[in-house]
Formats: structure tokens, sequence, C-alpha cells
């Protein structure tokens, strides 16, 4: 057997980024499927070397450059830089494409040892957060790692000065030493399930999904920037508009609660005057309605142009699109309207024919789809409000699970240049059901669950009963309640002159229906109990209908 000094081939154990990271450091790297010199000559070609000063010693190191694919995200410059002199080193990763039109958050529920490999990559825009200790590290230092190798890096430099600390110190040292204990059990996969997010107003970061998550396991959701974010990512060259009645574009925006910014201006241009108020306009359905707004992708003028449309069987809705001249930014968004229902609805559509591909649906920003056959969920708030068909839902669904997992423009589903064989694999064999689904060529269920009842799916026999479509009201749990803020909402004026929670009472409807309270302010303990009546009477409504059921038969 022939000695070698260094054998550098890829061994087994090396996962994809750690061949990546011999290709950068010059190593040489051979292909499991060409081992001819030139492919491994074209294989390092890509690798760019650039003379540059050491921030150290000021002498004169090497930075090495790395354009790669990353499965389910996009191109990014991998950056190695060291220094003979001094010995010092020090790898960053960067985007290489532009700033996304929307910023995104993910969130991930570690629950075993495989979550714990998953990749994540920070961009020094982004701030990730350790929900369960409540830690957070702030926007700067991008990197390429995964969970493991950033709680590692938390807790290097959370135990960095302890003993000093100690000394110094001992009630902080005595309160950073019980979070490192509980970070310590985390990071030697004691302590499962716990949390992590990643906020990134660029859109540039990222957390890797995986075929098999289920129940809000993973959640990604995307988000208009504030102005404040436009500014500080340098997109924002005009920092306010003035409107016609002298009011900034900023001062005219609404923030609401999760952070994020309801940029309509509440003005519509008239021929006669400069403005007037939305108060005095009737929205008419059918008509057209554009109104200034600012663009949440340059923050410059734009428009948001809105139409009223009357769904037969349901309810009113507001189809509005915004179109930005400036940046070509493009969006478009369904909004229902009316009172908080007191249940929320499941709507089940049994997909039988390729003629039900065809149906109307109307998917709400808070509704949940799952279809269990094809291995689907979406989490409210992913895609928004959507008014569209059947086909054209799971098309959409399709087109942006492949553009999060393969390029855009990779027809061949190579996936970059780091996904595993298996991954792949099980990508493909997804796609290829979800394709069938599209198609009609197989049977379904599709599941849409609001907890605010504003989604809905067409009926072909209305207004007779359609034997594939269901609806089931159900009541709401605490934390959807609390996820929407209805927990916190105080709507009715008391007689000490402050906002008090309405709550629901028995009575007043007939046939067990529900009526408003007045003039009591709602407690945890009373939500619970009107809770608890809501879901008496959805037990009692389906036991009347299986009762009807049986007496037609």
């Amino acid at each position: 057997m022939a000695n070698h000094d260094r054998d550098d081939r890829p061994k087994a154990s090396d996962g994809p980024f750690q061949v990546l990271a011999k290709q950068v450091a010059g190593l040489k790297v051979q292909d499991q499927h060409d081992t001819s010199q030139d492919a491994v000559e074209d294989e390092l070609k890509v690798v760019d070397i650039i003379e540059s000063l050491c921030m150290q010693c000021h002498e004169d190191g090497e930075t090495r450059l790395l354009l790669t694919k990353i499965p389910y995200f996009r191109e990014v410059i991998l950056m190695s830089f060291s220094c003979d002199h001094c010995g010092f080193s020090n790898t960053e990763v960067k985007s290489a494409g532009e700033i996304q039109e929307r910023g995104a958050k993910y969130s991930l529920d570690v629950r075993d040892l495989d979550d714990m490999q998953r990749q994540i990559v920070k961009s020094d825009t982004s701030v990730f957060r350790l929900e369960d200790l409540d830690i957070e590290m702030p926007p700067g230092h991008s990197q390429l790692t995964n969970v493991e190798g950033i709680l590692l890096e938390i807790l290097k430099d959370l135990e960095s000065g302890q003993r000093k600390r100690e000394k110094d110190e001992p009630e902080l040292w005595a309160k950073i030493n019980a979070i490192v204990q509980r970070l310590l059990k985390m990071t030697l996969e004691q302590k499962f399930p716990f949390t992590i997010t990643l906020d990134d107003p660029s859109g540039n970061s990222w957390i890797e999904p995986s075929p098999e998550d289920r129940n809000h396991k993973y959640h990604k959701t995307e988000y208009p920037r504030t102005a404040a974010q436009n500014a500080a990512l340098g997109l924002s060259d005009e920092p306010s508009t003035t409107s016609g009645n002298g009011n900034t574009s900023q001062e005219q925006s609404a923030t609401s609660s999760n952070g994020t910014t309801a940029h309509v201006v509440p003005q519509i241009p008239s021929e006669a005057e400069g403005s007037t108020d939305l108060e005095d306009v009737d929205i008419l359905a059918g008509h057209n309605y554009s109104i200034p707004t600012q663009c949440p992708g340059c923050t410059r003028e734009a428009h948001v142009n809105l139409q009223l449309v009357n769904i037969p069987y349901f309810k009113e809705v507001v189809v509005s699109a915004v179109m930005c001249l400036h940046c070509n930014y493009r969006s478009s968004d369904v909004k229902t309207g009316g009172e908080i229902p007191r249940l929320g609805k499941k709507t089940y559509l049994h997909v039988k024919q390729p003629i039900d591909l065809s149906r109307d649906i109307l998917k709400s920003e808070t509704c949940c789809v799952k279809i269990e056959e094809v291995g689907v969920e979406v989490q409210p708030g992913t895609m928004g409000g959507r008014f569209t068909t059947v086909e054209g839902l799971l098309t959409q669904i399709r087109d942006d699970l492949r553009s999060n997992v393969f390029d855009i423009d990779d027809d061949a589903g190579a996936g970059g240049d780091s996904m595993p064989d298996e991954t792949r694999q099980a990508w493909n064999r997804f796609f290829e059901i979800l394709d069938k689904a599209i198609r009609g060529e197989m049977e379904y269920t599709i599941l849409l669950e609001d907890p605010l009842a504003n989604s809905y799916m067409q009926s072909l026999m209305a207004p007779e009963p359609d034997p594939q479509l269901r609806e089931e009201d159900y009541a709401r749990t605490k934390e959807e309640e609390d996820d929407l803020g209805i927990s916190d909402m105080r709507t009715r004026m008391g007689e000490d002159g402050e906002y008090e929670q309405e709550k629901f009472e028995q009575g007043g409807g007939g046939d067990g229906e529900v009526g408003v309270g007045v003039g009591e302010k709602g407690t945890d303990d009373d939500v619970e109990v009107e809770r608890a009546k809501a879901a008496e009477l959805v037990k009692k409504a389906a036991e009347v209908e299986v009762e009807e059921e049986e007496e037609e038969l």
C-alpha cells in the first residue's frame, strides 16, 4: 500500500461543508464519480486567491473566495483569510445575491439530534434568538454553521470572563452560570425540545428545512420592512416623502404589534380637491381604487390597487395589489372584513376528479393548509392571503417550495453544490406526489384550518349540500387567541371610563346562540369558561347533525 504524506480526499464522515472548507483552504478535492485530473482542476478553478492586508500584524496575508450554492437557499460567497506571519485566520460568509424584497423570520423547534445538525446561514444584518433562555445574538459577524455550532459559540462567549466575575461580581457570575449550565445541557443534547428563531430584514438568512417537518415544527414568515430597516440596509435614499396634506409617509404608516408596518396612506386623490378622507368615499363592489402608499422594497412612492369582491355564500373580501414603478416591487393580498367570529372553522374538501381543481378557494393569512396524503402543511402567515383555485394554490405551494429547495432555474433538481443524495431524492419524491395532486391523478383531502373563519372553499352544488365538502366549527385554543391578539382586546367602554374586555354570555339568542355580554371585565377564567361553552355548543351541533343524518337514513 502506497504511503501518502496527506490524504485530502473526502472521507465518508466529511459533510458537504467540510468538503467546501477543504476546497477553500486549497486542499485537493476529488469527485467520487469523476476522479480525472481535469475534473479536479475544474473544481479548483472556482477558488479565487487575493493578497490582502492582515489587520493584526499589518503584513500581507491571503484571502480565498468560493462562490457556491446552498440547497433550499441561494448563492453565497465563502471567505477565508489566513496570515502566515502571525497565524491569524478568519472565516466569513456573504450573500452573493441582492437584498430580498421582504424580510424573513425563521422559527425551528429543535427536538432531536438531527435538528442539531441543521445548517444555518446568519447574515450580518440578522438577529438570532434562543427563545427558551431569552438569549439574543445581535447583528454583526456573518457565518455559515449549524444549530450545534451556533449554540457552542454562544456558550463560549458566555463562559469568557467567568473566572473574573466569580471574584469581582459573584451575583452576576451566579446568574450567568445558571444560564451556562442550561445551555450546556442543550449542546450536550440532554435538553429537548427548545426553540430558535432567526430574523433578517434583508431576507438573506436561512435555517435549513426538512421534508419531515410537521406540526408547526418549522416556520418561515415574510414581512414588509419598516422605513428604519430600509435605511439601515442602505435602501432608502429618501428618508420620507411628503403627501398632499403635509404629512410624511412615515407618519402615515401604522405599526402593528408584531413590528411590521402597514404602509397604506389613508388618502384618495380627488378631482375637485387635493385629497379626500376614506370615510367620505363609498367602496363599491366591482370598482377599482388606487391609493398612494410607500413601497416596502425601496420606500419610495407606489400605489396599492383595491377592489371589493363579493363571494357568493361567503362574505365580501378586499383584493389588493401593490405596484412600484421605481424598483418593480409586486405583491398581492386578500383581506376579509367584519367582526371576529366566536369560533374558528375547519373546511375539508375531498378532491376526487380533475373538475375539483377548478373550485375557487380563499386562503386567509391566518389559515393553515394541510394535505396529509401529499405531506403538505402550510403554516399561517407563510403565503399571505390568496384568492385562487385549488390547482392555483397547489401550484403556488409547489413553486414556492421548489424555489427554496432548488434554484429557480434549476430544472434538473441538482440542489446546489452540497445537497446530499438522500435529501435530494426525498424532495424529488415529494414533488412527484405533489405534481400528481396538481394534475388530479390521485385522491386527497385538503384541510383549511382558520381560527378566524375567514377562509372559503367553493361548493359546486350550492345552495344544496356538497358531499365532497364539509365544514366544522371549533373552539379556538388559548394559544391561538394569544397569537391573534384576541385575549388582549378591550373594545367596550366601562362605567369607570376605561376599556374593558367583552365576554360572551349564554342566552338571548335561542337555540343555544351566544350573545355578547356588557359591563363586565373579562378575566382569564372567564375566557376559559366561554371557550368551554363554545366547545359544548360545537359538540351539541355535531350531535344534532348526526341525528338528522340517521333520520334521513
